[in-house]
């Protein structure tokens, strides 16, 4: 058994572990969806932080920065920003209005089951749409760490998440994102520190992902600190993963390179995909359900602010690293053209196969816990919301915790079969399009909810359908979708650019209004006669 073999097999049995030992801490309804509200604030902040950071976060920024330089640092910027909404907008009002899902707080003014029916479908979608980058990262993980094809990586991240869930619910999940959270940002912090030891080298042969040509002629910078690491990349010449030869300069410059390309040009249809891309990724963080019923996990609201804090404070840390990481990947000669996704695990094997070993499982621990609280919350939502808020089910505790645990292994199957489909797509791409989806249907519900007293029972469900069908509508026209998915001409795609947020994020926050104005008086009535 090789050591690759050793370290993965330790890290799924360290995770597994875990999920036994706290199993007796889920048998309620409210241990097992909301881990009794037990988590202390700073285990929850790092946990917070493992699960923001996943597979799109290591695999798909690492690869993107790798492959695109700057460009792809911008997501970052746009998933960091994303949580100052989520602390100053959401936080202690979510904490205070919920109890396990986030149907309850859209819904803790009404009672309607408008609402509950439509947040629970709403939830489901965003889940399952966030559940299938999660699932393509683990197959990409896979493939070189064990030597199995991508379909059976997969079928294993699959399999191993539903036994967590099915065993022990948001406890577990919760303290396997505090454990590889913690793991992720000191082993990249490793990994950066070792690029800087390592300097920059000319390589000896110019193959994709290598640098060309250094300032003053040299070949060898030796050790950098962190700003002349930046300052020499800048003067450096280096051969991309695409195979074109380009300035550190233009590397070190957004819009310079094919990820948002056009930024700098006169068309205006580049730059309205980019600004609806940032729209997506700072409003969809507040609005992901697995983001969301963390908050629940703590006692109070204070505790969910602390929590928020330490969640930034760790993910802001993180981000830096991967500007470092990506760049590291870009010019070490060990990125594989053909997938952008695999650049952080192999930049790590590019310092030895014990590292490599220990980056790729704590990626693949990276996936799984993500994909253990998307399960949990679509658990949550056709329990909670569906069944018990909606169908009125009468439901016992024991009764919620067994129909969420078979729940669990039906979304943990379609994920499986989507992570298979999506396969040849970048994972940071897809979370994109999740955050799209999130901040369309879910964002003008929760922050008008919260912050405006006309908003009406029937306005909240035709926001949250109006942004769920209309961005998800608008993602399945797009180019991209037509080229990668559909495998037919980009050319034939039925709208101008990709990323749907700056139509449908405002669209929903619109028929919100509208339809609340509209259904005032009618509302007013109703709660009158009642």
């Amino acid at each position: 058994m090789t050591t690759a073999h050793v370290v993965f097999v330790l890290f799924v049995a360290l995770t597994l572990g875990l999920s036994f030992y706290f199993a007796r801490k889920s048998r309620s309804a409210k241990g097992f969806f909301a881990a009794g509200g037990s988590i202390p604030w700073f285990v929850n902040g790092v946990a917070f932080a493992g699960d923001y950071l996943s597979a799109a976060s290591f695999l798909g920024i690492c690869g993107m920065i790798a492959f695109f330089g700057y460009d792809g640092f911008l997501y970052s910027i746009g998933y960091l920003a994303g949580w100052v909404v989520a602390l100053f907008v959401v936080a202690e009002p979510l904490k205070r209005m919920g109890r396990y899902t986030f149907a309850d707080a859209l819904d803790s003014r009404f009672h309607s089951p408008g609402i509950q029916l439509s947040a629970a479908i709403s939830t489901l979608a965003v889940s399952i749409f966030y559940l299938i980058p999660q699932m393509v990262g683990a197959g990409a993980l896979i493939k070189p760490l064990l030597g199995l094809p991508n379909y059976a990586g997969v079928l294993l991240v699959g399999g191993v998440v539903v036994i967590i869930v099915v065993t022990a619910g948001m406890v577990s999940t919760t303290y396997v994102q505090f454990l590889k959270g913690s793991l992720l940002v000191l082993f990249s912090l490793l990994l950066v520190i070792l690029i800087l030891v390592r300097g920059l080298n000319v390589a000896s042969e110019a193959k994709p992902g290598t640098i060309v040509r250094l300032p003053d002629g040299q070949s060898s910078t030796g050790p950098l600190d962190p700003v002349s690491y930046l300052a020499t990349l800048r003067g450096s010449e280096i051969k991309l993963p695409s195979g074109t030869v380009t300035t550190g300069a233009d590397v070190l410059r957004p819009g310079k390179l094919p990820s948002f390309k056009g930024l700098r040009g006169d068309d205006l249809l580049p730059k309205l995909n980019f600004i609806s891309l940032m729209l997506a990724l700072f409003g969809g963080t507040a609005s992901l359900p697995h983001i969301l019923i963390r908050y629940y996990t703590v006692k109070d609201q204070a505790a969910a602010r602390k929590s928020t804090v330490v969640g930034m404070g760790s993910i802001g840390f993180f981000y830096v690293l991967t500007l470092f990481l990506g760049l590291g990947a870009m010019t070490s000669g060990v990125v594989d053209p053909t997938n952008s996704n695999m650049s952080a695990p192999l930049l790590a094997k590019s310092f030895g196969p014990l590292l490599f070993a220990i980056i790729s499982a704590i990626a693949f621990t990276t996936v799984l816990g993500t994909v253990s609280d998307l399960i949990v919350a679509a658990s949550g939502a056709v329990v909670h919301d569906l069944l018990a808020s909606y169908a009125k089910v009468p439901l016992g505790d024991e009764a919620k915790v067994r129909i969420g645990k078979l729940t669990a292994i039906v979304v943990g199957g379609i994920a499986i079969g989507l992570g298979i489909v999506f396969e040849a797509m970048n994972v940071n791409f897809l979370v994109g399009w999740a955050f799209s989806v999130a901040a369309s249907a879910n964002l003008p519900a929760l922050v008008l909810v919260l912050f405006w007293k006309g908003a009406t029972r029937q306005g909240v469900t035709a926001a949250i359908i109006t942004g769920m069908v209309s961005s998800l509508a608008w993602i399945l026209l797009s180019a991209d979708t037509f080229k990668d998915i559909y495998g037919l001409s980009p050319e034939r795609a039925l709208v101008p650019f990709s990323q749907p947020g700056i139509v449908t994020i405002p669209l929903g926050f619109l028929v919100l209004i509208a339809v609340s104005l509209a259904t005032r008086k009618t509302e007013t009535n109703s709660s009158a006669a009642s």
